[in-house]
């Protein structure tokens, strides 16, 4: 497989020019040869990430977290990353836990995706239904609502993209923001947010049989 045609199938679907100025994403390691046999699709490149590389005898990892900095021991196999253009993609990482939990997309704001319901559901209702994905969520409701309509989802840290919708789902709920918050605001995990987007890569890239996911976990118990 030529690892530049794949690539190019992630940037059709995730411009990298829409990727934040802060971002890494791209390349990490990119070894002269431009065929790859195996990719390891990953949430975020670890030491034991590049070890089932390795051990699945990938050649290449495509991961969703990019690397700010990379080991030395990570310089003889193939890694890219689609972060920030992957979360602002049509059909991003956003899209997917919306995908997951059975709802419809009303409309995109940047980074958050709104879904506006035609019938109110309570609170308790919208926590069970993320429960599905998130077995260990936490969510402020310093409003005391009984019942939400409009709902905001951000997956990864989305804490600052807080709008004008009844709910807000994110992965990263900071302290501050989680004191002041005036709606309901459901904290999932970081890593339970986006632990769809190997997935995503993998159908995007339509590598087959030629593609594995990484088994990862959250780092919290």
């Amino acid at each position: 497989m030529n690892k530049y045609e794949i690539v190019k199938k992630i940037e059709e679907f995730a411009p990298p020019d829409t990727q934040e100025s802060w971002d890494a994403s791209g390349w990490s390691v990119e070894l002269s040869s431009p065929e790859v046999n195996r990719i390891l699709f990953a949430l975020t490149v670890t030491d034991d990430v590049v070890k089932q590389a390795r051990e699945k005898n990938c050649d290449m990892i495509i991961s969703h977290h990019p690397l700010f900095f990379v080991p030395f021991e990570y310089k003889d196999i193939n890694i890219y990353s689609a972060h920030t253009n992957l979360d602002r993609a049509e059909g991003g990482t956003s899209d997917l836990i919306i995908e997951k939990l059975g709802l419809k997309k009303t409309r995109n704001d940047d980074f958050v995706r709104i879904v506006e319901l035609e019938t109110p559901i309570t609170v308790e209702e919208l926590k069970n239904m993320l429960l599905k994905i998130s077995p260990k969520l936490r969510y402020v409701n310093n409003s005391g609502a009984k019942t939400v309509r409009t709902i905001g989802f951000c997956a990864g840290s989305g804490s600052e993209f807080i709008g004008e919708t009844d709910a807000f789902v994110t992965g990263d709920l900071k302290f501050h923001t989680a004191l002041d918050a005036k709606k309901v605001v459901f904290d999932i995990g970081h890593f339970e947010s986006e632990i769809f987007a190997p997935e995503l890569l993998k159908k995007i890239t339509e590598v087959g049989e030629n593609g594995v996911i990484a088994d990862e976990k959250s780092p919290f118990i």
